[in-house]
């Protein structure tokens, strides 16, 4: 006897081949090697205790753990921006974040590894605040003379600006006031303390140890202004100075202290470096991490939810590194 079986019409027997190429694909893709997690240590040099760079380290160190468990990432304090850029060109660290100012100052004066350091993002701008009690006369940068003011320590990214916004207002910062070099762990008890006159801070908005000073301990002080005519001498002393723009600090960096008012300021921009021999698979999985977690840390580090892909790619005064390149050019619409 000969078997007849039914007959499979055209539309049944095309969807049966199609159920078979997707079966096929998954299968294949299950089947295919995919690109193994970079692993092994790397050193990310951030900042003080308190201060933004820090806190941004340890958030990024997490959310990395998640594509690369295998990644392990050492956190170092320093004392800023001057110190990490120098860790960095001189192959004391893999990565650091570091204000633009600061990158641009060591490659305009060609200090040693200068030429291989390398851009992996830009992050979130620094504002600079300058902090005073709430009865202090001092009304702008140029009443600072004779007083107590804390600058950071030396290699501090804080004191390298400072410096440069007391000049443009006629002061010398190792002549006209007496500089401290406290760090935003320890001046906002000194100011509180009566130790300190005043004391500048840059870094992203909020910074926990202002927020601190204002919320713990119910202090009441203000930030002195900084006028955008600072800012136009700044830009005339040349190139190294283009870093710096006019800003305004929002009422809601510190609702409690600010109470609705803004102030005006200066910014610069923080950027995530490296050298130009880290590897390039390593970066571009770093880079990928920076834009993928900015959600996740903008909920603790509020300036991070700026981190963009469109101004990201914006590293000067550093080339990208090759990595990063790779990642955004695989993102590119």
């Amino acid at each position: 006897m000969v078997q007849v079986f039914p007959r499979i019409g055209g539309r049944r027997a095309l969807l049966g081949s199609a159920a078979s190429l997707v079966v096929l694909g998954l299968l294949a893709w299950w089947l295919w090697p995919r690109e193994t997690p970079p692993s092994g240590t790397i050193t990310l040099s951030t900042g003080a205790p308190q201060g933004v760079y820090q806190e941004y380290g340890k958030l990024l160190r997490d959310s990395v753990g998640g594509d690369m468990p295998d990644l392990r990432i050492d956190l170092e304090d320093s004392n800023g921006s001057q110190t990490n850029v120098t860790r960095v060109a001189t192959g004391k660290s893999d990565f650091a974040i570091a204000a633009a100012d600061a990158v641009q100052t060591y490659v305009d004066q060609g200090k040693p590894g200068a030429d291989k350091l390398r851009g992996l993002a830009r992050l979130y701008d620094d504002y600079v605040q300058l902090i005073v009690p709430a009865t202090s006369p001092v009304q702008r940068v140029a009443d600072l003379k004779g007083k107590r003011v804390a600058v950071g320590p030396q290699g501090s990214g804080v004191r390298l600006i400072a410096g440069r916004v007391l000049s443009a207002d006629g002061l010398d910062i190792d002549k006209d006031i007496d500089a401290r070099s406290d760090t935003i762990r320890t001046g906002p008890d000194a100011l509180r303390e009566g130790k300190l006159d005043a004391f500048f801070w840059s870094g992203g908005l909020p910074t926990k140890g202002i927020t601190d000073l204002a919320e713990k301990y119910d202090y009441d002080f203000r930030f002195v202004p900084i006028e955008s005519d600072l800012v136009a001498k700044l830009h005339e002393q040349g190139s190294v100075y283009s870093h710096y723009r006019a800003s305004v600090m929002p009422a809601d960096a510190y609702a409690s202290i600010l109470r609705g008012s803004t102030v005006p300021t200066i910014t610069v921009a923080n950027l995530l470096i490296t050298r130009d021999d880290m590897d390039p698979r390593l970066t571009q999985w770093l880079t990928r991490m920076v834009i993928k977690s900015r959600d996740r840390i903008g909920k603790q580090v509020h300036a991070a939810q700026l981190v963009d892909l469109r101004t990201a790619i914006y590293t000067d005064p550093l080339p990208l590194h090759e990595g990063a390149k790779r990642y955004y050019q695989s993102v590119k619409p």
